[in-house]
Parts: structure tokens; C-alpha cells; sequence
């Protein structure tokens, strides 16, 4: 599974790579119903993934290196083997009854609305020792807390308290347009967009579930804690239309400093329909909020997967030259795909509680790929889930030296962001160039650079007139780099463009 001093181990890689702070997702002791997002202890390690030290070492040496260690905090919900929920199951007088959501069940004996958990089936569980219903937005193990006690917000500031003063940098906080439900239990409507195949809980629309007026207070709350840290970041998890999306930021920009923005992922990938996407974030950003772009991440299939290994080279382009924070998923940097998974293998349980419909995230969460030697170099022993067939030609061993791998060309991108201003701090000017190929402009005082994406396996001519006299920078086919640019863009070819000299 991969532990604390295996990551601990590989921080010279991230440095090299050129990224600047690591998310490690969670660690806390747990019963691995959802590979850590069941937490019985928010101020532990599992024995699985080490210890407090090994922690401690890891961070000190993350830091040493100058990178950042962001953690994964779960706030909307504990594990059901956590000391609180036990003692609340205990009776309905005890004592942390109220840090969980409770009801009595609906006239007919049956849950108290038609509330759905995430990972299919009614997102009520009926606890026969009580006669209750408890709440829980995902598996019936993972049951959700009570953000309107405030015991339970102190309880969960302590936790946070708790891994700052050791010296995290940061937070990604899990799921946050969760952590309030509607205190009068309204039914949420149905969606008349559902139809056959889509998951269950698509069949009604979040309405009394998600995205409640309460949680920016939550999070306004958790941005002051982590500010008397001094420079900390929260990052917020919310899949949500922009307009929506924008609240996260706070009104005078005191909530979540980068609420995660995933519509790149969903996009259609042609040029109006990108450009379109980039145009409204960038509408609707708050004046001063600074933006951010997700491409791949552990719950969706990998962008190699979903768009073809060569305009996963395109995407790389389009991801760190964008205004803005991008996030790395890992292994996407070596063009990893998803891996079949065969049924005795599964081991998501949103997979196995609705089969059939494709929706198991383990593809895109197989062990990263190493070396070409056995398990891809990652343990010496037989990892929790496969190693993809191909490995022995995506891997870090073998990609570092190849100057035309993925894992150059995002390096190299890194490091193109962090030498041009324009790329790292610039504003965005969309650029037309047709109908197949997405350009912009990036400008910082008097420098200019240009990106222009050729998403189709034709070659495209590119040629506004912004771009006379621009040589190329870098180009995903690389020997280009250096050159005028002719105004042409191969097949499945990005380039970035100078335009200063």
C-alpha cells in the first residue's frame, strides 16, 4: 500500500520534478472501508503507513528540499469505529449522541427522506440498538458528523491545531460542500435529467445535501485558524458549477485560498468548448482570488485513459501554462493509463456497491510505476491492486533519461513556469486561431507568451498576427524548441511561445 517512509524516500523525485508541495491522501488510523477516509483518529497515523516519527522525518526532509506537505483533512464524516460514533450508538441520552445527525425513522418505518449516499442505497442507516436512523453521505461506515454542534467543530480545529503546530503547510479539506444537510429534512426534488446508467444518486438533485449557506462560515472559520500558522493554505473539495464554486473563496476572500476547480476534467475536448470553460472561470473568479486547474486526480479515469496518449501531451501543456495553480496527479506525469481491474481484484466500494456501471475509481489507483523492475519498483511484495501491463515503458527509471517522455516534457514545463513570469503570474487573453486549436495569451508588464493547442490529429495552420516574429519555447514535439515559429502546428502538437525578442 505504500507507507510514510516509502514517500519519504521518493521526495528527492518531486523536488527534481519541480513541483512545489506534496498532497498525501489520508493516513490516520482507519478500517480502510474507504481507504482512509473513515478515520478513527484524526490526530494519528495507522500502524499501516508508519508512525508520528516517521511522519515528523518525512515533513523535516519535505522541507528541507523546499517542498510543502499538504494533508488531506476529512471533516464532513468519522469512521463508524471512531470513539465518538460508538459512544453516541449507546443510547439516544449519551453523551456524543448530538455529534452525529440522528432521526427517527418516517411514518412507515423506513428512512426520515429520501436523502441518497454517494456510493448508492439511501444515505440512512438504521441502528436497531436505538431505533434511529444515522446520516451518512457516503458508506453507512463512514458516518457524518454534526457541524452545527460545536463541540464538534472544536473537536475538529483541535485536530487541525493539532498537525499545524508540527508543521504541515496545508490542508486539502475533503468534501466540504457536504457538511451541512437540512435541519427540516426536506426531501431533495428528483432530476429530470436521469436516465438509465448514470449512478443512483443522480436520480435527485443535492438540493437540501450539499452547498448549504453554513459552510462558508465553517470555512471561514478554518482559513482563520490555519492564518495564525502564518502561511498555510486550504484547499477546498467541491464539484460545483461555478457560480456556486466562487462562494468557497469567500466575499472578501477569507474562506479557501484555492477551491479545487475540476471542469477541465468533464470538458469536451475542442476548442470552443475549452476556451469557453476558461472564459467563464475567468469571469467569475472574485476579483483578487487566484485561480486553479485540476486535470486528473484519484476519483476520475486517467487523462491518458480518456483522451489518448497523444493529446495527453497536449492536456500537460494546457494544465501548466493555464493562470493559475495546476495539481499533478501522480503517474500522470508518465503517461499512466488505467488498468483493467479484473472483479476478484476490486477493491472500491462505491464499484462494489453499484456494479456494472463503471463507476470504480481503482484504475486510476494502481501504485506508481517505478522502474521496470518486478511490482514497477514500488514494493517488493505483490501491491494492493495491479501494476499496469505497460510498465516497463512508463516509468521514472526509464522516462528521466528520454528527453522526448511525458515525464521531460512536464518537467520541463515546471520549470518553463518558474523561469517566465508570464506563465507563472501573467493574466490570460483568449487568442483566436480557428475552430481546432485553443490559444491564449500570457502577460506579465512588457512579456508576452503564447500557448496554442492543436487538439486534432491534422495539422492546423496558426498564424494571428499577435504571434509574428515568436519562436518557440517548447513544443510537445521537441525538436521544434528553439526555433522561429512558421505558423503551423503539427498533429497533436502544443507549443509555447515567446514573444519578447
Amino acid at each position: 500500500m505504500g507507507d510514510l517512509a516509502g514517500i519519504r524516500g521518493r521526495l528527492d523525485y518531486l523536488s527534481w520534478l519541480g513541483v512545489d508541495a506534496v498532497w498525501i491522501s489520508p493516513f490516520y488510523p482507519s478500517p480502510m472501508a474507504d481507504f482512509g477516509y473513515d478515520v478513527v483518529d484524526y490526530e494519528g497515523v495507522d500502524p499501516r503507513f508508519g508512525t508520528l516519527d516517521a511522519f515528523d522525518e518525512l515533513l523535516a526532509e519535505a522541507h528541507r528540499l523546499d517542498l510543502r506537505v499538504i494533508l488531506d483533512f476529512i471533516p464532513n464524516h468519522s469512521s463508524d469505529q471512531h470513539p465518538w460514533f460508538i459512544e453516541a450508538k449507546r443510547a439516544r441520552t449519551s453523551e456524543k449522541r448530538d455529534f452525529y445527525i440522528w432521526r427517527d425513522p418516517a411514518p412507515d418505518g423506513g428512512p426520515p427522506s429520501n436523502w441518497l449516499s454517494e456510493f448508492g442505497g439511501s444515505a440512512w442507516q438504521l441502528d436497531p440498538t436505538t431505533g434511529q436512523y444515522y446520516y451518512h453521505a457516503f458508506l453507512k461506515e463512514q458516518p457524518d458528523l454534526n457541524w452545527r454542534n460545536p463541540r464538534v467543530r472544536e473537536a475538529m480545529y483541535a485536530a487541525m491545531r493539532f498537525w499545524l503546530e508540527r508543521g504541515v503547510d496545508g490542508f486539502r479539506v475533503d468534501a466540504i460542500h457536504h457538511l451541512f444537510k437540512d435541519e427540516a429534512l426536506r426531501d431533495n426534488p428528483p432530476n429530470p435529467d436521469f436516465r438509465a446508467g448514470m449512478p443512483p444518486r443522480r436520480r435527485v438533485i443535492r438540493k437540501y445535501t450539499t452547498d448549504l449557506p453554513e459552510v462558508q462560515d465553517v470555512a471561514r472559520e478554518m482559513r482563520a485558524l490555519v492564518g495564525t500558522f502564518g502561511e498555510r493554505v486550504l484547499i477546498g473539495e467541491a464539484w460545483l458549477p461555478f457560480d456556486r464554486l466562487m462562494a468557497y473563496y469567500g466575499e472578501q476572500l477569507d474562506c479557501f485560498q484555492l477551491p479545487f476547480n475540476f471542469h477541465l476534467i468533464g470538458a469536451r475536448w475542442e476548442a470552443p468548448a475549452l476556451a469557453a470553460v476558461i472564459q467563464e472561470y475567468e469571469r467569475s473568479l472574485p476579483p483578487g482570488a487566484w485561480p486553479n486547474w485540476v486535470l486528473g486526480n484519484h476519483d476520475r479515469s486517467r487523462i491518458v485513459s480518456r483522451l489518448g496518449a497523444a493529446q495527453a501531451r497536449v492536456a500537460a501543456v494546457l494544465l501548466c501554462t493555464l493562470r493559475g495553480t495546476p495539481t499533478l496527479y501522480y503517474g500522470d506525469e508518465l503517461g499512466m493509463a488505467d488498468v483493467p481491474i479484473p472483479p476478484e481484484a476490486v477493491r472500491d466500494p462505491y464499484e462494489k456497491n453499484v456494479p456494472g456501471l463503471g463507476v470504480g475509481r481503482d484504475p486510476a489507483r494502481t501504485p506508481m510505476q517505478w522502474s521496470a523492475a518486478p511490482n514497477a519498483g514500488f514494493s517488493s511484495a505483490a501491491p494492493w491492486l495491479p501494476i499496469a501491463a505497460d510498465f516497463a515503458l512508463h516509468n521514472v527509471e526509464l522516462e528521466r533519461d528520454e528527453p522526448g517522455s511525458m515525464l521531460s516534457l512536464y518537467r520541463a514545463l515546471l520549470a518553463l513556469r518558474r523561469a517566465r513570469p508570464a506563465l507563472s503570474l501573467g493574466s490570460y487573453e483568449a487568442l483566436d486561431v480557428g475552430p481546432r486549436v485553443l490559444g491564449y495569451l500570457r502577460r506579465h508588464g512588457a512579456a508576452r507568451d503564447a500557448v496554442l493547442l492543436n487538439l486534432g490529429d491534422q495539422a492546423e495552420a496558426a498564424s494571428p498576427p499577435e504571434l509574428e516574429h515568436a519562436h518557440v519555447l517548447l513544443s510537445t514535439h521537441p525538436a521544434r524548441n528553439g526555433a522561429p515559429f512558421d505558423g503551423r502546428l503539427a498533429a497533436n502538437e502544443a507549443v509555447v511561445l515567446a514573444l519578447d525578442r
